[in-house]
Protein backbone atom coordinates (compact mmCIF):
# COMPACT_ATOMS: atom_id res chain seq x y z
CA UNK A 1 0.00 0.00 0.00
CA UNK A 2 1.20 3.83 -1.06
CA UNK A 3 0.87 5.29 2.26
CA UNK A 4 3.16 7.74 4.31
CA UNK A 5 4.28 6.64 8.16
CA UNK A 6 3.37 9.54 9.81
CA UNK A 7 0.77 10.30 12.28
CA UNK A 8 -2.50 12.22 10.50
CA UNK A 9 -2.53 15.92 10.90
CA UNK A 10 -6.00 17.89 12.10
CA UNK A 11 -5.07 21.21 12.31
CA UNK A 12 -8.65 22.63 13.44
CA UNK A 13 -8.57 20.31 16.36
CA UNK A 14 -5.86 23.14 17.88
CA UNK A 15 -8.52 24.63 19.24
CA UNK A 16 -10.09 24.22 22.31
CA UNK A 17 -13.35 25.45 21.24
CA UNK A 18 -13.46 23.19 18.41
CA UNK A 19 -12.63 20.29 20.48
CA UNK A 20 -15.71 21.50 22.67
CA UNK A 21 -18.16 21.31 19.28
CA UNK A 22 -16.18 17.77 18.10
CA UNK A 23 -16.80 16.13 21.21
CA UNK A 24 -20.46 17.01 21.64
CA UNK A 25 -20.71 15.60 17.45
CA UNK A 26 -19.33 12.60 19.16
CA UNK A 27 -21.72 12.31 21.56
CA UNK A 28 -24.65 12.64 19.41
CA UNK A 29 -23.80 10.17 17.26
CA UNK A 30 -25.46 8.89 14.25
CA UNK A 31 -28.42 11.75 15.31
CA UNK A 32 -26.27 14.29 15.21
CA UNK A 33 -26.93 17.93 16.79
CA UNK A 34 -28.11 21.30 15.26
CA UNK A 35 -25.62 24.06 15.26
CA UNK A 36 -28.30 26.57 17.52
CA UNK A 37 -27.94 23.08 20.08
CA UNK A 38 -24.19 23.68 20.14
CA UNK A 39 -24.24 26.94 20.54
CA UNK A 40 -26.10 26.50 23.61
CA UNK A 41 -23.94 23.70 24.99
CA UNK A 42 -21.18 25.68 24.25
CA UNK A 43 -21.77 29.31 24.94
CA UNK A 44 -20.25 30.12 21.80
CA UNK A 45 -22.42 32.47 19.69
CA UNK A 46 -24.08 31.10 16.82
CA UNK A 47 -21.51 32.73 14.54
CA UNK A 48 -18.24 31.01 16.49
CA UNK A 49 -20.23 27.70 16.26
CA UNK A 50 -20.33 28.11 12.35
CA UNK A 51 -17.11 29.15 11.59
CA UNK A 52 -16.06 26.27 13.40
CA UNK A 53 -18.37 23.39 12.27
CA UNK A 54 -17.65 25.34 8.60
CA UNK A 55 -14.20 24.38 9.00
CA UNK A 56 -14.59 20.80 10.05
CA UNK A 57 -16.60 20.02 7.21
CA UNK A 58 -14.58 21.22 4.71
CA UNK A 59 -12.08 18.56 6.35
CA UNK A 60 -13.63 15.85 6.33
CA UNK A 61 -14.38 15.54 10.22
CA UNK A 62 -18.31 16.36 10.32
CA UNK A 63 -21.03 16.22 7.48
CA UNK A 64 -24.53 17.21 6.95
CA UNK A 65 -27.39 14.47 9.35
CA UNK A 66 -30.81 15.12 8.08
CA UNK A 67 -32.71 17.69 9.00
CA UNK A 68 -34.98 18.15 12.42
CA UNK A 69 -38.44 19.95 12.90
CA UNK A 70 -37.98 23.61 14.44
CA UNK A 71 -40.04 24.86 16.70
CA UNK A 72 -40.38 27.89 14.49
CA UNK A 73 -39.18 28.96 10.96
CA UNK A 74 -37.01 26.53 8.78
CA UNK A 75 -35.86 22.97 9.31
CA UNK A 76 -32.91 22.97 11.29
CA UNK A 77 -29.62 21.02 10.02
CA UNK A 78 -28.04 18.56 11.59
CA UNK A 79 -24.48 17.96 11.71
CA UNK A 80 -23.04 14.63 12.79
CA UNK A 81 -19.01 13.40 13.70
CA UNK A 82 -17.98 11.38 10.29
CA UNK A 83 -15.91 8.09 12.09
CA UNK A 84 -13.74 7.67 9.76
CA UNK A 85 -11.92 10.32 9.37
CA UNK A 86 -9.10 9.43 12.04
CA UNK A 87 -7.94 6.64 13.51
CA UNK A 88 -5.99 5.68 16.68
CA UNK A 89 -4.05 2.04 17.60
CA UNK A 90 -4.39 0.77 21.09
CA UNK A 91 -2.37 -1.35 22.38
CA UNK A 92 -2.45 -3.84 25.65
CA UNK A 93 1.35 -5.25 26.32
CA UNK A 94 0.51 -7.81 29.30
CA UNK A 95 2.92 -10.01 30.37
CA UNK A 96 1.73 -13.02 28.65
CA UNK A 97 -0.37 -11.48 26.13
CA UNK A 98 -0.44 -8.34 23.48
CA UNK A 99 -3.48 -7.08 22.10
CA UNK A 100 -4.14 -4.55 19.67
CA UNK A 101 -7.22 -2.78 18.20
CA UNK A 102 -7.79 0.14 15.47
CA UNK A 103 -10.75 2.38 16.95
CA UNK A 104 -12.12 4.78 15.01
CA UNK A 105 -13.22 8.59 16.04
CA UNK A 106 -16.60 7.57 17.77
CA UNK A 107 -14.61 4.86 19.48
CA UNK A 108 -15.83 1.79 17.24
CA UNK A 109 -13.15 -1.23 16.80
CA UNK A 110 -12.83 -1.36 13.02
CA UNK A 111 -10.07 -4.19 13.68
CA UNK A 112 -8.39 -6.06 16.24
CA UNK A 113 -5.38 -8.55 16.99
CA UNK A 114 -4.13 -10.44 20.20
CA UNK A 115 -0.98 -12.92 20.46
CA UNK A 116 1.28 -14.16 22.68
CA UNK A 117 3.89 -12.01 24.36
CA UNK A 118 6.82 -12.89 26.50
CA UNK A 119 6.91 -9.38 28.50
CA UNK A 120 10.69 -11.01 29.85
CA UNK A 121 12.06 -11.15 26.28
CA UNK A 122 14.61 -8.44 25.09
CA UNK A 123 12.36 -5.08 24.98
CA UNK A 124 13.92 -4.94 21.18
CA UNK A 125 11.98 -7.59 20.45
CA UNK A 126 9.10 -6.64 22.45
CA UNK A 127 8.85 -3.44 20.43
CA UNK A 128 9.67 -5.26 16.93
CA UNK A 129 6.65 -7.25 17.83
CA UNK A 130 4.29 -4.47 18.62
CA UNK A 131 5.62 -2.63 15.48
CA UNK A 132 4.44 -5.28 13.38
CA UNK A 133 1.03 -5.84 15.34
CA UNK A 134 0.37 -1.70 14.64
CA UNK A 135 1.09 -2.39 11.42
CA UNK A 136 -1.06 -5.66 11.17
CA UNK A 137 -4.31 -3.61 12.32
CA UNK A 138 -3.60 -0.55 10.03
CA UNK A 139 -3.22 -2.85 6.66
CA UNK A 140 -5.54 -5.83 7.96
CA UNK A 141 -8.96 -6.49 5.54
CA UNK A 142 -9.54 -8.10 2.07
CA UNK A 143 -8.96 -4.20 0.72
CA UNK A 144 -6.94 -2.17 2.39
CA UNK A 145 -6.94 1.34 2.33
CA UNK A 146 -5.24 4.56 3.64
CA UNK A 147 -6.15 4.95 7.29
CA UNK A 148 -5.74 8.13 8.76
CA UNK A 149 -3.84 7.21 11.88
CA UNK A 150 -3.27 9.68 14.32
CA UNK A 151 -1.10 7.52 17.26
CA UNK A 152 -0.57 4.97 18.97
CA UNK A 153 -1.85 4.50 23.05
CA UNK A 154 0.37 1.94 24.73
CA UNK A 155 -1.02 0.35 27.98
CA UNK A 156 1.52 -1.18 29.87
CA UNK A 157 2.12 -2.57 33.63
CA UNK A 158 3.30 0.09 35.91
CA UNK A 159 5.43 2.07 37.80
CA UNK A 160 6.49 4.15 34.93
CA UNK A 161 6.60 7.76 33.74
CA UNK A 162 3.61 8.55 31.29
CA UNK A 163 4.60 12.21 30.59
CA UNK A 164 8.62 10.86 29.58
CA UNK A 165 6.88 7.48 28.25
CA UNK A 166 9.46 5.80 30.41
CA UNK A 167 8.83 2.13 32.40
CA UNK A 168 10.45 1.95 35.33
CA UNK A 169 10.40 -1.35 37.28
CA UNK A 170 8.09 -3.56 36.22
CA UNK A 171 7.14 -5.88 39.11
CA UNK A 172 8.46 -9.03 38.02
CA UNK A 173 10.59 -7.43 35.10
CA UNK A 174 13.28 -5.39 36.58
CA UNK A 175 15.22 -5.07 33.34
CA UNK A 176 12.79 -3.07 32.15
CA UNK A 177 13.66 -0.06 34.09
CA UNK A 178 14.79 3.40 32.60
CA UNK A 179 13.73 1.88 28.66
CA UNK A 180 12.18 4.12 26.45
CA UNK A 181 9.09 2.42 25.15
CA UNK A 182 7.43 5.50 23.47
CA UNK A 183 10.47 6.69 21.83
CA UNK A 184 11.72 3.17 20.78
CA UNK A 185 8.01 2.26 19.37
CA UNK A 186 7.44 5.61 17.56
CA UNK A 187 11.06 4.74 15.75
CA UNK A 188 9.59 1.77 14.25
CA UNK A 189 6.05 2.85 13.43
CA UNK A 190 6.74 6.14 12.69
CA UNK A 191 3.91 7.71 14.49
CA UNK A 192 3.16 9.69 17.79
CA UNK A 193 3.15 7.20 20.67
CA UNK A 194 1.95 7.58 24.68
CA UNK A 195 2.47 5.47 26.80
CA UNK A 196 0.65 5.03 30.29
CA UNK A 197 -0.18 2.36 33.38
CA UNK A 198 -2.70 -0.44 32.36
CA UNK A 199 -5.44 0.83 34.69
CA UNK A 200 -5.05 4.03 33.99
CA UNK A 201 -5.98 3.45 30.45
CA UNK A 202 -8.74 1.46 31.26
CA UNK A 203 -10.05 3.66 33.33
CA UNK A 204 -9.59 6.52 30.76
CA UNK A 205 -12.04 4.15 28.49
CA UNK A 206 -14.61 3.39 30.94
CA UNK A 207 -14.95 7.28 32.24
CA UNK A 208 -15.53 8.46 28.52
CA UNK A 209 -18.00 5.72 27.99
CA UNK A 210 -19.66 5.41 31.51
CA UNK A 211 -21.72 8.83 31.79
CA UNK A 212 -22.35 9.75 35.31
CA UNK A 213 -19.98 7.11 36.52
CA UNK A 214 -18.41 9.80 39.29
CA UNK A 215 -15.41 8.60 41.02
CA UNK A 216 -14.78 5.68 40.76
CA UNK A 217 -12.19 2.44 40.80
CA UNK A 218 -11.10 0.30 38.63
CA UNK A 219 -9.51 -2.83 39.70
CA UNK A 220 -8.06 -4.91 37.15
CA UNK A 221 -6.97 -8.50 38.01
CA UNK A 222 -5.17 -10.57 34.86
CA UNK A 223 -1.45 -11.42 35.06
CA UNK A 224 -1.40 -8.86 37.76
CA UNK A 225 -3.67 -6.60 40.10
CA UNK A 226 -3.59 -2.78 39.99
CA UNK A 227 -6.60 0.32 40.22
CA UNK A 228 -7.14 2.93 37.87
CA UNK A 229 -8.84 5.60 39.39
CA UNK A 230 -11.31 8.96 37.79
CA UNK A 231 -11.23 11.22 40.83
CA UNK A 232 -12.92 14.33 40.55
CA UNK A 233 -13.60 14.12 36.93
CA UNK A 234 -10.57 13.29 36.17
CA UNK A 235 -7.93 10.89 35.71
CA UNK A 236 -5.82 10.79 38.44
CA UNK A 237 -2.55 9.65 37.89
CA UNK A 238 -0.38 11.10 40.81
CA UNK A 239 2.82 13.38 40.53
CA UNK A 240 4.61 10.38 39.37
CA UNK A 241 2.28 8.29 37.63
CA UNK A 242 2.34 6.05 40.92
CA UNK A 243 -1.38 6.31 41.77
CA UNK A 244 -3.16 3.17 41.83
CA UNK A 245 -0.58 0.64 42.59
CA UNK A 246 -3.54 -1.28 44.26
CA UNK A 247 -2.04 -4.71 44.59
CA UNK A 248 1.12 -3.76 46.53
CA UNK A 249 -0.80 -2.72 49.66
CA UNK A 250 -0.02 -4.90 52.60
CA UNK A 251 -3.08 -6.90 53.98
CA UNK A 252 -1.14 -9.58 56.08
CA UNK A 253 1.84 -8.89 57.85
CA UNK A 254 4.97 -11.41 57.63
CA UNK A 255 2.37 -12.72 54.71
CA UNK A 256 3.67 -14.81 51.29
CA UNK A 257 6.47 -12.91 49.12
CA UNK A 258 5.15 -11.08 46.43
CA UNK A 259 6.76 -10.18 43.09
CA UNK A 260 7.39 -6.50 44.59
CA UNK A 261 9.60 -7.91 46.72
CA UNK A 262 7.32 -7.38 49.80
CA UNK A 263 5.23 -9.47 51.86
CA UNK A 264 1.75 -10.06 51.91
CA UNK A 265 0.40 -7.46 49.43
CA UNK A 266 -3.16 -7.94 47.89
CA UNK A 267 -2.04 -9.09 44.82
CA UNK A 268 0.13 -12.10 46.08
CA UNK A 269 -2.58 -13.36 48.24
CA UNK A 270 -5.42 -12.93 45.62
CA UNK A 271 -3.27 -14.51 42.75
CA UNK A 272 -2.04 -17.75 45.25
CA UNK A 273 -6.23 -18.41 45.72
CA UNK A 274 -6.15 -17.97 41.83
CA UNK A 275 -4.24 -20.56 41.32
CA UNK A 276 -5.39 -23.25 43.33
CA UNK A 277 -8.59 -22.31 41.93
CA UNK A 278 -10.49 -20.53 44.97
CA UNK A 279 -12.57 -18.11 43.83
CA UNK A 280 -14.57 -17.23 46.55
CA UNK A 281 -10.79 -16.44 49.09
CA UNK A 282 -9.80 -14.36 45.69
CA UNK A 283 -13.14 -12.04 45.70
CA UNK A 284 -12.83 -12.08 49.61
CA UNK A 285 -9.35 -11.03 49.44
CA UNK A 286 -10.07 -8.33 46.49
CA UNK A 287 -12.96 -7.32 48.38
CA UNK A 288 -10.62 -6.21 51.41
CA UNK A 289 -8.37 -4.18 48.96
CA UNK A 290 -11.26 -2.53 47.55
CA UNK A 291 -13.27 -2.02 50.80
CA UNK A 292 -10.35 -0.19 51.82
CA UNK A 293 -10.17 1.92 48.77
CA UNK A 294 -13.69 3.51 49.39
CA UNK A 295 -13.20 3.84 53.05
CA UNK A 296 -9.85 5.96 51.83
CA UNK A 297 -11.05 7.96 48.96
CA UNK A 298 -15.24 7.89 50.05
CA UNK A 299 -15.91 6.61 45.86
CA UNK A 300 -19.23 6.45 44.11
CA UNK A 301 -18.33 3.59 42.42
CA UNK A 302 -16.29 -0.02 42.08
CA UNK A 303 -15.42 -1.61 38.58
CA UNK A 304 -14.18 -4.86 38.15
CA UNK A 305 -12.31 -6.06 35.34
CA UNK A 306 -9.37 -8.08 33.60
CA UNK A 307 -9.31 -11.55 32.29
CA UNK A 308 -9.41 -12.60 35.62
CA UNK A 309 -12.46 -11.38 36.72
CA UNK A 310 -14.22 -12.04 32.84
CA UNK A 311 -14.06 -15.79 33.37
CA UNK A 312 -16.44 -15.72 36.51
CA UNK A 313 -17.68 -12.05 36.62
CA UNK A 314 -20.69 -12.73 39.26
CA UNK A 315 -18.43 -14.43 41.18
CA UNK A 316 -16.23 -11.15 41.79
CA UNK A 317 -19.21 -8.82 42.01
CA UNK A 318 -20.88 -10.74 44.44
CA UNK A 319 -17.46 -11.32 46.84
CA UNK A 320 -16.50 -8.36 46.38
CA UNK A 321 -19.71 -6.06 46.63
CA UNK A 322 -20.27 -8.51 50.22
CA UNK A 323 -17.04 -7.09 51.76
CA UNK A 324 -17.93 -3.38 50.81
CA UNK A 325 -21.40 -3.75 52.39
CA UNK A 326 -20.86 -5.30 55.34
CA UNK A 327 -17.83 -2.64 56.33
CA UNK A 328 -20.24 0.61 54.98
CA UNK A 329 -22.98 -1.47 57.60
CA UNK A 330 -20.33 -1.75 60.21
CA UNK A 331 -19.83 2.34 59.76
CA UNK A 332 -23.56 2.94 59.75
CA UNK A 333 -23.54 3.71 55.96
CA UNK A 334 -27.04 3.06 54.65
CA UNK A 335 -26.10 3.05 51.07
CA UNK A 336 -23.05 0.99 49.88
CA UNK A 337 -20.79 1.84 47.24
CA UNK A 338 -21.82 -0.18 44.21
CA UNK A 339 -19.84 -3.06 42.37
CA UNK A 340 -20.08 -3.91 38.77
CA UNK A 341 -17.95 -5.34 35.96
CA UNK A 342 -16.55 -3.86 33.16
CA UNK A 343 -16.85 -6.79 30.81
CA UNK A 344 -14.68 -7.32 27.67
CA UNK A 345 -11.65 -9.18 29.52
CA UNK A 346 -8.46 -7.24 28.48
CA UNK A 347 -10.10 -5.51 25.92
CA UNK A 348 -11.07 -2.57 27.52
CA UNK A 349 -7.23 -1.86 28.58
CA UNK A 350 -6.66 -1.89 24.73
CA UNK A 351 -9.40 0.28 23.68
CA UNK A 352 -8.33 2.78 26.65
CA UNK A 353 -5.33 2.90 25.53
CA UNK A 354 -6.99 4.37 21.43
CA UNK A 355 -8.11 7.00 24.11
CA UNK A 356 -5.29 8.47 25.29
CA UNK A 357 -4.28 9.57 21.56
CA UNK A 358 -8.14 10.27 20.68
CA UNK A 359 -9.46 11.93 24.21
CA UNK A 360 -7.56 15.37 24.15
CA UNK A 361 -8.63 15.85 20.81
CA UNK A 362 -12.48 16.35 22.14
CA UNK A 363 -11.14 18.55 24.78
CA UNK A 364 -11.81 15.47 26.84
CA UNK A 365 -8.02 14.62 28.21
CA UNK A 366 -4.64 16.59 28.25
CA UNK A 367 -1.34 15.77 29.99
CA UNK A 368 -0.85 13.00 26.90
CA UNK A 369 2.43 14.31 24.65
CA UNK A 370 1.20 12.99 21.56
CA UNK A 371 2.72 14.83 18.78
CA UNK A 372 2.02 18.20 20.14
CA UNK A 373 -1.67 17.46 20.97
CA UNK A 374 -2.05 19.60 24.06
CA UNK A 375 -3.65 18.44 27.47
CA UNK A 376 -2.93 18.75 31.59
CA UNK A 377 -4.33 16.24 34.43
CA UNK A 378 -7.90 14.96 33.32
CA UNK A 379 -11.35 14.92 31.95
CA UNK A 380 -12.51 18.36 31.91
CA UNK A 381 -16.06 18.19 33.78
Amino acid sequence: MNRSNSGANLPTLRSHNAALVLDLLRVAGERGISRLELAERTGLTPQAVSKITARLRAEGLATDAGHRASTGGKPRTVLRLVPDAGYAVGMHLDRDELTVVLVDLAGAVAASRTAPLDFGAPADEVVAMAAYAVAAVRDGGAQPVDLPVLGVGVAVPGPLDHRGGVLHRVTGFPQWDGYPLRDALAARTGLPVVVDKDTNAAALGLALHAAGAGDFAYLHLGTGLGAGLVLGGGLHRGARTGAGEFGHQTVQLDGPVCSCGGRGCIEALCLAAVARGDVAEAARVLGTGAANLVGLLDIDRVMLGGRTVAADPDAYVRGVRAVIDERARLGGIDAPVPVTAAGGGDRPVAEGAAQLVLAPLFGRVAGADVGGVDGGAGLIP
